[in-house]
């Protein structure tokens, strides 16, 4: 799980608040139950381990404690706080002990290290992923009701057509299928948020582009070469035909590693093309929302190729050996 060395050549840019902005999104959004505890109890534990820097972050610390007891207290109120224990401790964990990782690298490991865990004492416990599962498919399938009346009411009163009930139900059975590799996610965006802000409320100005705290440089997003076989491991089990349980952790695996693999392809077209400006973002927006499929499958081939060819890696030499030749 260790973090390769940053590339050299990386400039400091005050930019986190914007990458900031979209992990809380997707930390919000990707979120199969109430995001609040992913990250009001990650940020309790490390101003606990880090301490307690300025006003704003006190106000910071009430808020997070008003987060994390609030919600109606059924069996996944438990089960989001029990995660989130689990994840913060370990993320706060692998700060004090590699305070110069970077925070990305850091969340994948308690994102790992957490799930571990969580498996070792639900193996002692039997039922305990059935009862793990009903009561996340409980939570999310309760609030499907409420959400299709608030899009009948949007629309005057007028009923929704039986496929579109029906599509929307399909939706939320998959998204359940695959809630673990969707909570990985998640708490990895939502890891990435907590240490920023306390970055940030600590230091009372933006991030430095540092391995360390820079959120900004997706440029640079890369991890350990060695988790494509988690990501071989899932394939072989999803298209060997795998019953349960081991077909869904095949599944899940892809989804997870897929994401992550894509993520690490844009940042490879990212460094390559220097960046990306306002028409860039839209353009791939679009992209996303005509043709989603053309473009995450591109930039899952690119992330996964990236670890056997390195492309920054060997771009960075060829421009360093360049400025030599000229000087």
């Amino acid at each position: 799980m260790s973090d390769p060395r940053p590339i050299e050549g990386a400039t400091t840019v005050d930019r986190g608040w914007r990458s900031a902005a979209a992990l809380f999104a997707v930390a919000c959004f990707a979120s199969v139950t109430n995001p609040a505890a992913l990250l009001a109890i990650p940020f309790l534990l490390l101003v606990g381990a880090k301490g307690l820097r300025g006003f704003a972050m006190f106000a910071a610390i009430v808020l997070a404690l008003l987060a994390s007891v609030s919600g109606v207290t059924d069996a996944a109120w438990f089960v989001e706080r029990g995660w989130a224990l689990l994840l913060g401790g370990w993320f706060v964990a692998l700060s004090l002990v590699w305070p110069a990782s970077r925070p990305s690298t850091r969340a994948l490991g308690a994102v790992f290290g957490a799930a571990g865990a969580a498996a070792c004492l639900m193996a002692f416990r039997v039922g305990a992923w059935s009862a793990l599962d009903w009561a996340i498919t409980d939570r999310v399938k309760s609030a499907v009701a409420p959400m299709l009346e608030g899009v009948v009411w949007m629309r005057g009163g007028e009923a929704l057509a039986p496929a579109v009930v029906t599509s929307m139900y399909d939706a939320v059975d998959a998204q359940l299928h695959m809630f673990p590799a969707i909570t990985g996610l998640a708490s990895m965006a939502a890891l990435c948020v907590v240490w920023w802000s306390y970055v940030r409320l600590a230091s009372g100005r933006g991030q430095e582009a540092s391995s360390a705290n820079s959120l900004s440089l997706l440029r640079y997003y890369r991890f350990n070469d060695h988790l494509v076989w988690v990501l071989v491991v899932g394939l072989v089990l999803l298209v060997t035909g795998m019953d349960e349980p081991l077909g869904r952790v095949g599944a899940n695996a892809v989804v997870f590693m897929g994401a992550l693999y894509a993520l690490r392809g844009a940042a490879v077209v990212v460094f390559i093309s220097g960046g990306v400006s306002l028409i860039g973002y839209v353009v791939t927006g679009v992209g996303l929302l005509l043709v989603p499929g053309i473009l995450l499958g591109g930039a899952l081939v690119i992330g996964v190729g990236d670890t056997w060819l390195d492309v920054r890696g060997r771009v960075a030499e060829i421009t360093t050996d360049k400025d030599a030749l000229e000087e």
